[in-house]
């Protein structure tokens, strides 16, 4: 057995706000998100802020704001939140420590204010706030069907194209090169030529405005098929990793959020 540490573990933390003003926030906070997670990270160690910036494949996924949302304005003090996926158990720390830092100051999002008012870090103090071990999760079960729910707009990078339905070959494919960027060198798979196809979905195209423009990808659900039995255990394993990792493009700006079907965890 190889020892478990810190780096080896992967967890999502969930950050609670209270809107600071009666109003309605902006309808998509992806790019304003990131950029207050790194300002958090800087906090707490800012060698450590440039390295996640820089990173080739991203050690963390980042939702948009989620929460209720009323549909002519908010009041002061409703609740809204976000869930931090982090790849790298080690950076679990340092995010608290920023955070810890900042626990009492205001923020400003989108140009609507915000206060920090809770920080779930604990796996299960919140339904989103979750932790595994990768080995634990290289040991799981396989199975040759495989339901994916998409809870943010989704699509990849195809060639010099957008590609926003969920190819197997481009979902599992984003999968493995995360996880062979963070999980133990043991652990990690080769390339593969995925032979799974799509066996049935519920997907909608839906925009999600960003600085610059909107990003086009797809929300809701697809059912994969794995007649090869080596292919159907990797992608079982990727697929409980999404939970932590999303899937696809800008998943550290709110895209790509994604569970499997059988976690029945709603990330909305």
């Amino acid at each position: 057995m190889f020892p478990d540490t810190p780096a080896t573990r992967l967890q999502t933390v969930v950050v609670e706000f209270g809107a600071a003003k009666s109003g309605k926030p902006p309808a998509t906070l992806g790019r304003a998100l990131y950029a207050q997670v790194l300002e958090w990270f800087k906090l707490g160690n800012d060698r450590v802020a440039a390295a996640i910036h820089d990173a080739k494949i991203s050690p963390l996924s980042v939702s948009g704001l989620l929460g209720h949302r009323h549909p002519v304005k908010n009041k002061s003090g409703d609740r809204f939140y976000c869930r931090i996926g982090l790849l790298d158990g080690g950076l679990v720390s340092q995010l608290l420590n920023g955070l810890e830092i900042a626990e009492r100051e205001s923020l400003t999002l989108g140009k609507f204010p915000f206060k920090v008012r809770m920080v779930y870090a604990l796996p299960d103090s919140h339904r989103l706030v979750k932790a595994a071990q990768y080995r634990q999760l290289a040991e799981i079960s396989a199975t040759r069907e495989i339901s994916l729910d998409f809870h943010s707009p989704t699509s990849f990078k195809q060639k010099q194209y957008v590609q926003p339905f969920p190819l197997p070959t481009l979902v599992f494919s984003s999968l493995l090169r995360r996880w062979n960027g963070f999980a133990p060198e043991d652990l990690h798979f080769p390339r593969q030529e995925w032979e799974g196809f799509v066996a049935a979905y519920d997907l909608k195209t839906y925009a999600l405005k960003m600085e610059g423009g909107a990003e086009i990808g797809s929300q809701g659900w697809a059912r994969y098929r794995f007649p090869n039995p080596e292919q159907a255990r990797i992608a079982s394993i990727l697929a409980q990793f999404a939970f932590f990792a999303g899937v696809g493009r800008k998943t550290s700006m709110g895209m790509g959020q994604t569970v499997i079907s059988e976690q029945r965890t709603v990330i909305s």
